[in-house]
């Protein structure tokens, strides 16, 4: 799952296939094997190692598995196939599994790795540079050399959890996991994205593929460049946003309106700022100032990375919710957001929104998109 973010809150191409040397008749591939497995196990065994080797690593726990050897141009090449998987101890609760494809080199009495490459799939960190990480309260920042300083969002992201555990309670970790690239191709990398189609979004959450599958790992990937680009408050915002995401991980569907889950992350984020309406939604306000007054609230492709007027789709979510906080509480809102993921698919998002709606809020989806278009309406002032 992947949240956006427009405007104020700003959310490549894959790596290389490897092009192995041709095989060439030598040893009997078995023999290969038996030959050289114990040796490669233990190269690949140092290589992981060497992750959470230094004074700034991060602590992770990481281990090539599944290792397939085979011929590789001659006897002195070997290819191997292998899982890479890396666990952030304190964070994650199964590792994430990195598919890898290896061309090995005889050195002497043993082997060296002449090249590692994924095959398919955002890029880990660790390919894209050194790793640092920086540990906060609530928070682990992993960076890279050459970036930002990881520490000064972690302070942010130290903030953003007890907002978050506020309005939302402790049924989550209470904790982030934040990587935080040094450019903006690289954030494109970790997403296994073209990074031209997110240049405006300032971060996204990510569930990593993690081992069993069906335990997803969540991170918040930073874009430098959009990030550096907000105010201080700009970034408190952006921050809290993704860390809402996290701890509503288990009660968001596929069924769940985006609308909903981007407009209660925002709801979240500029929850007791002080700003008014017009200063969080500027873009609807403008709209709404030269006769553009919307009549239902955003479809799911209005969140579309580059989507035209995405700005106004967060703005409008944030309203519907801050709407529904306003008039039955805070409480309501997210008791309304969990009933919402606990009803199920049902025989269309209307008609489900419209039962949950009557249910847990007493008005029908009518009734209330009326009540928000007149909200909108005041942002004329």
């Amino acid at each position: 799952m992947l949240s956006r973010r427009g405007a104020l809150l700003l959310a490549a191409g894959g790596l290389a296939q490897l092009s192995l040397p041709r095989a060439a008749p030598a040893a009997p591939v078995a023999a290969l094997v038996a030959d050289h497995r114990a040796e490669v196990a233990a190269l690949l065994a140092e290589r992981a190692r060497a992750l959470t080797a230094g004074p700034a690593a991060p602590p992770v726990e990481a281990a090539y598995r599944n290792l397939v050897l085979g011929p590789a141009g001659g006897p002195d090449w070997l290819g191997v196939t292998a899982e890479l998987t890396v666990r952030v101890v304190g964070y994650e609760e199964y590792p994430v599994v990195h598919p890898r494809r290896l061309v090995l080199l005889r050195a002497g009495d043993g082997w060296r790795v002449e090249r590692e490459e994924g095959t398919g799939g955002p890029a880990p960190l660790w390919d894209l540079g050194t790793v640092r990480a920086a540990s906060g309260a609530h928070c682990l920042v992993l960076g890279l050399a050459g970036g930002s300083d990881p520490a000064q969002l972690a302070a942010v992201a130290d903030r953003a959890v007890p907002a978050v555990t506020a309005v939302w309670g402790t049924a989550w970790a209470g904790r982030l996991l934040l990587e935080l690239p040094a450019t903006e191709e690289q954030f494109g990398r970790l997403l296994d994205a073209d990074p031209a189609g997110w240049a405006g979004m300032a971060a996204v959450t990510t569930a990593a593929p993690g081992a069993p599958w069906h335990t997803p790992a969540d991170r918040v990937l930073v874009n430098p460049e959009a990030y550096r680009g907000l105010s201080d408050f700009g970034r408190q915002v952006v921050t809290t946003h993704e860390a809402v995401h996290v701890a509503t991980r288990a009660d968001t569907r596929a069924w769940t309106p985006l609308w909903l889950s981007e407009g209660v992350a925002d709801w979240t984020g500029y929850r007791d700022s002080g700003r008014s309406p017009r200063q969080i939604a500027p873009e609807l306000a403008r709209d709404v100032a030269a006769g553009k007054v919307p009549s239902a609230l955003p479809a799911d492709r209005d969140f579309t990375a580059g989507a035209a007027g995405i700005a106004q789709a967060y703005e409008q979510s944030w309203l519907a919710c801050d709407l529904i906080a306003r008039r039955f509480g805070p409480d309501r809102l997210v008791a309304y957001y969990r009933a919402v993921g606990a009803a199920g698919a049902g025989a269309g998002r209307e008609q489900q929104s419209d039962r949950v709606l009557r249910d847990e809020l007493g008005l029908g989806l009518g009734e209330f998109t009326e009540l928000w278009v007149a909200e909108v309406r005041r942002l004329a002032g």
